[in-house]
């Protein structure tokens, strides 16, 4: 049974090295809202949105090596391409470099990293109408992105502009993995996405709903690596968000039928993928609102 159509995937969770450091470049380069947690945790995301981005802090976890399994990139998706053309100035203005920036075809997007290193991706989709299918699979490529042509759609500056707008979310999260054929086996078998492009050497996207992908995966500096050492820097978590506890329970069935047991704690329901990444499950009831405190944006204060 595929996984629900209306799937989609919520917030990432990383731990940092420097909580405070993070904080101001999430805020600033990235223009999330950041909500203070009692636990000392960071919730991110565009103003009383659900988080998209979570940040534990932790000076003494162990960076992640290079060739280990975890995050490729989180992948914040805007609602247009006039705000990724803001998304642009306000990196511009945050001097935080462009690792590059790509046009896919069916979206266009910018790369960078946050301080620990890991991978951020800002992108905008275009028309689901404007994408095209070749021999029954979705075309994508990686052809260099137009910057200059991106800021012909740049609005004259605003202070709002600090922030990201309303609609913002986590679009979509890539992974390192050991094995593609295994991660196949557990997104696609187990959780049920369907497989949308394997065009790419070393790659495979998989979604739900016909999006270009939910779930990215790819081995280019992890084949057959293991996952890094317990507590480092980068991923802990992520979710992937379903309508509803029925739909989580048929993913669950599908799980235990294929022998994994999901570790639960404090009402969280977690499957690891078989190069050791962690995958919150939740029903769209159960998830996490964000909030924000009174006053000012941060960001907004500094600009």
């Amino acid at each position: 049974m595929p996984i629900h159509p209306d799937t989609n995937i919520g917030a990432v969770r990383l731990t940092v090295s420097d909580l405070a450091r993070s904080r101001d470049f999430y805020e600033r380069a990235i223009g999330l809202w950041a909500t203070e947690r009692d636990d000392g945790t960071l919730a991110l995301g565009a103003d009383g949105e659900p988080p998209i981005v979570e940040l534990t802090g932790d000076p003494t976890a162990p960076p992640r090596p290079r060739r280990t399994t975890g995050l490729f990139h989180l992948a914040v998706l805007l609602p247009s391409r006039r705000d990724l053309a803001v998304a642009l100035r306000r990196l511009a203005d945050a001097r935080v470099p462009l690792d590059g920036a790509s046009d896919h075809l069916v979206s266009e997007a910018l790369y960078l990293h946050d301080p620990d290193g890991n991978g951020i991706e800002i992108y905008r989709d275009r028309p689901r109408e404007d994408w095209l299918q070749v021999d029954g699979s979705l075309e994508m490529a990686t052809l260099p992105l137009d910057l200059d042509d991106i800021l012909t759609v740049l609005p004259p500056a605003s202070a709002k502009d600090a922030v990201v707008p309303a609609g913002t979310r986590m679009g979509h999260v890539h992974l390192q993995v050991s094995d593609l054929d295994e991660a196949e086996a557990f997104y696609a078998g187990v959780l049920g996405f369907d497989v949308t492009v394997k065009g790419y050497v070393g790659a495979l996207f998989v979604s739900a709903g016909g999006y270009h992908h939910h779930i990215g995966l790819n081995t280019w500096a992890s084949l057959g690596a293991g996952a890094p050492p317990a507590g480092a820097i980068g991923l802990r978590t992520f979710d992937v968000v379903l309508p509803d506890a029925g739909e989580l329970e048929h993913v669950l069935e599908r799980a235990s039928e294929a022998g994994i047991e999901p570790e639960r704690s404090n009402g969280d329901v977690v499957l690891r993928d078989p190069s050791g990444n962690a995958v919150r499950l939740l029903s769209a009831g159960l998830r996490p609102v964000g909030s924000s405190p009174d006053g000012e944006h941060p960001g907004a204060l500094r600009r």
